[in-house]
């Protein structure tokens, strides 16, 4: 794999030159010609293709996601979906644990559906990035999903996975404001070995981009001889995990491949060809030949952290006890990894392998995977292997060609489409096991640990193939490359009348008359104040990791039940990483309350008085018709991973103002803390000139953000001085500076 350091030309699809002189176009003009500048274009309704507001043509989420972005949207005047939105129900659907709060959820989904002129797809039905490319994907086309893994560029459509508030602002009509993001190109030639997946070369090329930032915020083009080496689904499983790379978006070149991916499905008028130009330029270049790529694994706790199987199995004791140190970080000392007991004979023993979602529960990976297992036996010991069909209309075909039944007489379990194997909510193992899987990330927690309880196990992230070839040989780490089999490779049909006969499709028409059937835990949001002249801030938490991800700031698994009750929610944010957040966030938004009922902070929170007394000697208008109060956290870098907005709401509706960061990890997270008026505040790596419990003001906020300041006047207030230092704020786009100073997108919007 080699990245290339400058812009490069594709010349012809084929040829891949970094000399401008050898072309006999400019490299503005070229840039022109990339598949991603074309669907940008189509959809860009700004004029300008340097300021792009960009209007979707499609929408989508799940039930964790899509409760809290209809009530917000409610509470903006919203009479009708303008365009089609798909609600899935993937996340919390074994509705299993909190009473009736899920299938309340799902209800409120169906009613709003109805009501809205919305699609509604019940549990069990498929995954949410599934249903999508087999009913809504189309070529040129662009979707706004609430998840992260919202990719469906394989099937060329450009799609983006970001907080609820951007999916609420294409519901009232409004745009998705971004500056032309570069485009890299994956340049892909050769084709893959046997034995080798797509989870493979996604796990490669993460490896190699994610730390540099390579590709951060950008569009993945894919181009190249190699594409036409890959089936849909091979590509469709590479195109998913782009998000690890924290880019924007992703899309491919399309061939008669993807034409007849369309016809399956029944819908050919869907299929568009897409190429770059004759000469198009790239702000950077990947450029793999896929027949090097070998069996990976990704070890906890982060995507990025590849080794192929070989490497792992040659380097063992050296590498497992290189991830116990890394959780030693991650932990903070609280609770102990203990990878290298795993080891038997020499070799890795895994106690659990699942195939699943978005990523691994796709037709071609499970049959490949049942190839390899076909005569085997998981065994009778500890090793489980679990296997969840992306869709039904997938797990229908599985039974259908016999797929299903070579993998249940293994020892293995076929289970419904659900996403909880990759947010911690299903197969939970057992304490300091060690489980394998085909799904998109393997954070801390994301396999269920609650370190603060004691308990932990990790996740390590591989091919369908590899942990088929793994569980043939009843745990122990094995790479499909080694196994002698011969894929069957047999044809998908697809199966209209599953959906047909059960997923409610309103075809865009509202009935107003339609009543929302709400539960007791479907909350409204609580009230926002609007950013006031000055701003007093105490920070809560401080985070030195080097990557903070939105698990850390609000985890996932069991919490999913309180997505639709903000306050509920808000109990569990940081509860993984700082577990006394909450309560020092609480404690001084007593003076904000205090302030919003026109009486005293100071009585409220008497901590406070000596503060305010110090920037009283200072600014002679400081009082409580001018000041605001609240909390903010440090972290190096937080927000890689998921889009839930949760991660900045929980924050805000305890009283937070702002967050303050060396760098952010992903726009998504940024644009979710704007969303909900937090100011995405910036300070210089080195030493912090603040520390957790320390009070800081802001003089003047609400006109720095008016005029457009980057850079931000700030104290630290202690021992009754004002020590000055300097704090940034980037570019924001006018709609985002008035969402800021009015609190939130939902009193930006309301009616």
């Amino acid at each position: 794999m080699k990245l290339y350091e400058n812009g490069v030309f594709l010349v012809n699809g084929n040829r891949l030159t970094e000399d401008a002189a050898s072309v006999a176009i400019t490299k503005e003009e070229a840039a022109k010609n990339t598949i991603a500048y074309g669907i940008l274009k189509e959809h860009n309704t700004s004029g300008s293709m340097d300021k792009l507001q960009i209007k979707f043509d499609k929408l989508t989420s799940h039930d964790i996601t899509f409760v809290g972005i209809i009530q917000t949207a409610r509470a903006s005047g919203l009479e009708k979906f303008p365009i089609p939105y798909v609600l899935t129900n993937c996340h919390n659907s074994l509705c299993a644990v909190g009473g009736t709060i899920n299938e309340d959820d799902h209800m409120y989904g169906l009613t709003c559906a109805k009501k809205y002129g919305g699609i509604y797809v019940p549990p069990h039905q498929a995954v949410i990035h599934q249903f999508a490319r087999e009913m809504l994907a189309g070529g040129g086309k662009m979707i706004l999903g609430s998840d992260s893994h919202t990719r469906y560029g394989a099937l060329g459509t450009m799609a983006m996975g970001e907080g609820g508030p951007e999916l609420v602002k294409q519901l009232l009509s409004q745009t998705y404001d971004i500056n032309m993001p570069e485009v890299v190109g994956v340049y892909l030639k050769g084709a893959p070995v046997k034995g080798v997946g797509p989870q493979d070369i996604a796990l490669a090329i993460i490896g190699e981009v994610f730390a540099n930032g390579y590709v951060k915020n950008k569009v993945m083009e894919f181009v190249g001889p190699g594409v036409s080496n890959l089936s849909v689904d091979y590509r469709i499983g590479i195109d998913v995990m782009t998000t690890e790379t924290t880019c924007l978006s992703s899309i491919w070149r399309t061939d008669g491949a993807v034409k007849e991916f369309y016809e399956i499905h029944g819908r050919t008028e869907e299929y568009k060809e897409l190429n770059p130009g004759e000469t198009a330029y790239y702000d950077g270049m990947i450029e793999i030949d896929l027949s090097t790529v070998r069996p990976m694994i990704a070890m906890p706790f982060h995507p990025s952290n590849t080794y192929t199987i070989e490497e792992l199995n040659a380097n063992l004791m050296d590498i497992l006890d290189d991830c116990e140190k890394r959780a030693q970080v991650s932990f903070d000392g609280a609770v102990d990894l203990d990878l290298k007991s795993k080891v038997k004979n020499g070799r890795l023993y895994v106690d659990q392998g699942i195939i699943a979602g978005c990523a691994g529960g796709g037709f071609e990976n499970i049959c490949d995977a049942a190839d390899i297992l076909e005569g085997a036996s998981i065994g009778q010991d500890g090793f489980t292997l679990s296997v969840y069909p992306a869709s039904m209309p997938i797990y229908m075909e599985l039974v259908r060609n016999g797929a299903a039944a070579t993998l249940m007489q293994t020892g293995a379990i076929l289970k419904t489409a659900f996403c909880g194997p990759c947010f911690g909510a299903g197969d939970t193992p057992a304490n300091n096991a060690f489980s394998i899987r085909h799904s998109t990330r393997n954070f801390p927690n994301r396999e269920g640990s609650k370190v603060q309880n004691g308990q932990i196990a990790s996740v390590a992230l591989m091919d369908a193939r590899s942990i088929a070839a793994t569980a043939a040989n009843q745990g122990y780490l094995t790479a499909a490359t080694d196994m002698d089999v011969e894929f069957s490779k047999p044809k998908y049909f697809f199966d209209s009348k599953i959906y047909a006969n059960r997923v409610f499709d309103s075809k865009g028409v509202a009935d107003s008359s339609a009543e929302i059937q709400f539960g007791p835990n479907i909350k409204d949001w609580p009230k926002m104040s609007p950013l006031p002249k000055h701003m007093i801030l105490k920070v809560v938490s401080e985070i030195h990791d080097p990557v903070t991800t939105t698990d850390e700031l609000i985890p996932s698994g069991e919490t999913s039940s309180y997505r639709s009750n903000p306050l509920g929610l808000a109990e569990f944010a940081l509860s993984r990483k700082d577990p006394a957040y909450v309560g020092r966030a609480k404690e001084i938004q007593k003076a904000q309350k205090a302030i919003e009922a026109d009486t005293c902070p100071c009585e409220a929170v008497p901590e406070l008085k000596p503060v305010m007394d110090a920037i009283k000697a200072k600014y002679d208008d400081i009082s409580r018709k001018t000041v605001g109060v609240g909390s903010t956290i440090f972290a190096v870098k937080p927000g890689d991973g998921s889009a839930r907005e949760q991660a900045a709401s929980c924050q805000k509706v305890l009283g937070g103002w702002a967050n303050i960061a060396n760098e952010y990890a992903t726009k998504r997270y940024r644009s979710n803390l704007i969303n909900w008026g937090m100011l995405p505040l910036l300070v210089e790596k080195g030493g912090l000139p603040f520390a957790n419990g320390d009070y800081i003001f802001l003089p003047d906020i609400r006109a720095a953000v008016e005029d457009k300041a980057h850079e931000i006047e700030a104290y630290l207030v202690k021992d009754g001085e004002l020590k000055g230092f300097t704090l940034l704020l980037d570019e924001m786009t006018d709609d985002e500076r008035s969402i800021i100073l009015k609190g939130c997108l939902i009193n930006y919007n309301r009616r």
